[in-house]
This record gives C-alpha cells, structure tokens and sequence, in this order.
C-alpha cells in the first residue's frame, strides 16, 4: 500500500524548500531580526492596502465574487497603459496579459505550458530555487550557468558578476527550449547591461529559444543603472514571455498576485495551465492592484510616484546593511538592484563552531549558526545553485534591507555583540 501511494516520480523525493526550512527555524529559535526572507516589515503604501479595505465592504457586492478568469477586466486594463509605453507596442489586455496567483504562478504556467519532456531550458545560477523543480515537473532538462564575479578581493557590486559567453553559447542546441533570465536579479542585485542582454537575445534567435524573463524586481533599480526589458530588443518580442508581480510592486507580498504578458501565441500556452489549475485569482486584490495602478499612473511623473520612490527610499537602506556587514567581517557584494544582499561570511570562519550543525553545505551550517548564536536569521544561498554548482554559494549568506530602520539597527547591534564574544 505505501508504495502504491507514494509522491510520484515528478515530484522527486519531496523535500523541503529552503523556505520551508527557515521559517520553520524562526519558529524554533525566534531570532531578534528576520533579515531572510524578501518582504517588508513595515506598511505598503496607504492608498494600496485602503483600496482592499474599501472594496470588501464596498457598494458593488461583485468585487467579493469570482471574475474573468484570465485576470480581472479593471487589472488586465490597466497593466497593459502601464507596460505599452514601457516596451513600445500596444499591448491586448484580454489576449497578451494572464494574471497568476504570485509571480510563482506565473512562472509555473509558464514552464509548464511551454516545456515538453527532453526540452533543455538555459538556467542562470543562482537562480529562483522554484525553476529547477518546474523544469524538472514539466519533464524539461535544466541546463545551468552560473554567474561568476570578475575578483573576489576589495569592493564587489553584483555589476561584477558576469556569465561567460563561451559556456553560455555552448549549452544552445537543437533541444533548447527555454532560458530563464531574472533581471533585477534575486539573490544577487544584478542589472543586466544592455550588452549582456543582447548576447543573450542574440543566442535566442539564433537557435530559436523562447525567453522567460522574470522581472518582479523591474522598479527596484539604483541610479545609475537602468531596468532594461529584453522583450524591447529587436525580434525578441515574438519570443519572450515577462512577468511582474504586485507584491513587490507595491510592497503587498502576501496578496500573492502577479502577472505575465507577450505575444497572444505563446499567452495561450499559458491560459490552458492556469485555467486548469488556478482558473482565477482572488477578486477583490485584483480590483484594489487595478486601482493602485492607476493611483501611481496619475502621478508617474511625479517624485511621489511608489514605482520610483521604493528605490530611493531602499538605497540608503542598502547602504547603511552594506557598511554593518563589513564592519563585521562580511564582504558584501552591493547590488544594482532588488533589496538583497549576498555578503561572503568565509573571513568570520574561525569565530564559528560550524562542526555541530550536521547539513552538508557550509552555507546551512553558518547560516544556522548565526541565527541560533547572534539572533539574526538570513538564507543560504546554495539553495538557488543546481547540485553541481552548490560550492559557489557556499561562502555566502544572503541578507534582506527591505526591513524597518530599526531592525536594521538591532542587526548592528546583535553583531556587534555576537563578535565581541568570539
């Protein structure tokens, strides 16, 4: 009986996520700070979460009720006079656009629609840890490549980590599907250049690849760098599929919405696995992102614009965790974008005991360490490398800024104690 009803082979053996596993440690061992998983501890915008409340208990009892199932008319609407100016063509609200539950959705029926089993999909490490394992569900072959800093000595930003075009070209083939492009990149802040992005368009028409370009971190971008979206460049809209996300839009992680657009052909891919999974996102967050859209499509061209203050606000955020994590004995990497930071930890290697946690990768073990010791809890960064490439995270720690001054503080304070104890 047990082996007539166990977790079939697509699912692999059923591990936990790293996510599974960390707030299950926060649970345990209640560190002071939660620097690990990427949402803020503080208010979205006022007019973002008074619109949900508004709508609950509205005049229009229809906003509690199930809507079109490819995403909600008002949503749908005003997403595609956000994105038409942004990638130069007019998008078809009804038939280019399909809003998901969360930019994970999104993500999944976009593999899922489009992968076949053998097709090859072109992975950037360190990736989103939820590619693999779709790939992988939908009976695809992940390819990775992992993005490499130029040096590891003196100040870092994530700009200095760079794909090797040789490896890259070598993994196109006849079998190539898909590649995955995150840009701004989760976990390490990375913008990618216009050049970078024309090496890899160029590989996607050359052997006819679609693109998945993930770019829910798409407003989050410091100056000088610029948020470029590969489905602008030339032939690259006919094969690409984007996606966005309203919760790190607007700073609303948990109302779990997100979205995706291109072309109405490859869209369809992506309709047939939603409406038979999801079929359709919850009403009333729908109506209250729409309405948030427009809110910030009225003062676009205003300081107080949410889509261009988040980013403002967050630098001297970014650059307050930067100088605590060198003044402890971190190295950072300082992102371009996002609100992470990766920080190798290896010179904080002799003040640790890493011999009594029992994981395999040092990243786990300091990770959990740290938490356990100095109360702050961040991610280990080997959970977004393929088994082959686990070794390249190994050295880091990745730490979230989106996060109240003071719990930024407290951070200071907590490591400060932490090394005066070693």
């Amino acid at each position: 009986m047990n082996d007539k009803f166990k977790l079939p082979a697509r699912y692999g053996s059923g591990e936990k996520s790293v996510w599974v596993e960390y707030i299950q440690l926060a649970a345990e061992y209640k560190p002071a700070v939660n620097l690990g998983q990427g949402f803020p501890d503080y208010h979205a915008p006022e007019h973002v979460t008074k619109a949900l409340a508004e709508i609950t208990v509205g005049e229009n009892p229809l906003l509690n009720q199930y809507t079109r199932g490819f995403g909600h008319p008002r949503l749908v609407q005003n997403l595609a006079k956000v994105y038409s100016p942004l990638i130069g063509r007019e998008l078809d609200p009804f038939n280019e656009i399909l809003v998901t539950s969360g930019a994970y959705e999104a993500l999944f029926s976009a593999i899922l629609g489009h992968v076949d089993k053998g097709d090859e999909v072109i992975v950037i490490e360190p990736f989103f840890d939820c590619y693999d394992f779709m790939i992988r569900s939908a009976g695809g072959v992940p390819k990775f490549i992992p993005l490499t800093p130029k040096s590891t000595g003196g100040q870092i930003t994530s700009s200095d980590w760079v794909l090797n075009e040789k490896d890259l070209s070598s993994l196109f083939n006849s079998r190539t599907k898909m590649l995955i492009l995150n840009t701004p990149h989760n976990p390490l802040g990375k913008v990618f250049t216009a050049q970078e992005l024309e090496t890899i368009a160029n590989l996607c028409k050359k052997h006819n690849v679609l693109c998945l370009s993930d770019e829910v971190y798409e407003w989050i971008v410091y100056k000088p760098h610029k948020h470029i979206r590969i489905a602008t460049l030339p032939g690259m809209w006919e094969r690409t599929i984007t996606i966005g996300s309203a919760g790190k839009t607007f700073s609303v992680t948990g109302w779990k919405t997100g979205w995706a657009y291109g072309p109405a052909d490859l869209m369809r891919n992506l309709q047939v696995v939603h409406q038979n999974c999801v079929y359709t996102c919850c009403t009333p967050i729908q109506e209250a992102v729409a309405r948030s859209f427009e809110f910030e499509l009225a003062r676009y061209n205003t300081p107080d614009c949410y889509f261009f203050s988040l980013a403002r606000e967050l630098v001297s955020k970014r650059d307050y965790l930067v100088k605590v994590l060198k003044e402890n004995g971190f190295n950072p990497t300082v992102p371009d974008g996002g609100y992470f930071i990766i920080a190798d930890w290896t010179n904080l290697e002799n003040k640790i005991d890493l011999k009594s946690e029992a994981d395999k990768y040092k990243d786990y073990r300091f990770t959990k360490k740290l938490a356990k010791e100095a109360g702050v809890l961040t991610i280990p960064p080997s959970a977004f490398y393929s088994e082959e490439h686990k070794h390249l995270g190994e050295n880091f720690a990745r730490f979230c800024f989106i996060k109240k001054d003071e719990n930024l503080a407290l951070t200071e304070k907590l490591l400060k104690e932490w090394n005066a104890k070693k």
